[in-house]
């Protein structure tokens, strides 16, 4: 297969496939190394598609129609914290597009998360349990955005309101 029958193929499984895909998944099933899948998705993002690198493989943007309301919710808490905070907006109706945290040095850095079920937050704190990962919020005190996609403002402004009640909501010392 050529190299760009190959992307061709990549992009196809991205389309069909509703979780993430990773690098060592494509390379099975296209009978490359993992190393060609990482080389062909940098050839795909230079040619200009925007595929994300997540947590749990590469995943194409989530189209965000104009029927979902997506929005930011500044949080603080500790690491115990995060599974409560991320069940309670899924459990809510809203899905956790990403995390980003303003590092004093680096600037904004942001990790795409996609968790939209409460099977996808076990994942998470699975993986990090596993693997012993930091959170970017750890770099920041636990001070981090989310970018929140919900079918509807009402749903954002309900996860807002549960995040604060559960003191999870960042708020500013005076």
């Amino acid at each position: 297969m050529s190299g760009e029958s190959r992307r061709s193929r990549i992009l196809d499984i991205l389309k069909n496939s509703s979780k993430a895909v990773s690098a060592s998944q494509l390379a099975n099933q296209l009978g490359v190394s993992r190393q060609v899948i990482v080389g062909d998705v940098a050839l795909l993002r230079a040619s200009g598609w925007e595929i994300m690198a997540t947590s749990q493989g590469y995943v194409l943007p989530p189209v965000v129609a104009g029927s979902r309301y997506v929005g930011k919710i500044p949080c603080q808490h500790t690491l115990e914290q995060t599974g409560l905070e991320l069940s309670t907006i899924v459990r809510l109706g809203g899905e956790v597009l990403d995390v980003m945290v303003e590092h004093y040095l680096y600037g904004e850095i942001k990790g795409q998360l996609n968790i939209a079920t409460q099977q996808d937050v076990e994942n998470f704190l699975q993986r990090v349990r596993d693997n012993k990962t930091r959170l970017l919020s750890e770099l920041t005190g636990g001070v981090h955005v989310h970018t929140i996609a919900c079918p509807n403002r009402d749903t954002f402004e309900a996860i807002r309101t549960e995040l604060e009640r559960l003191q999870i909501l960042y708020r500013p010392k005076d």
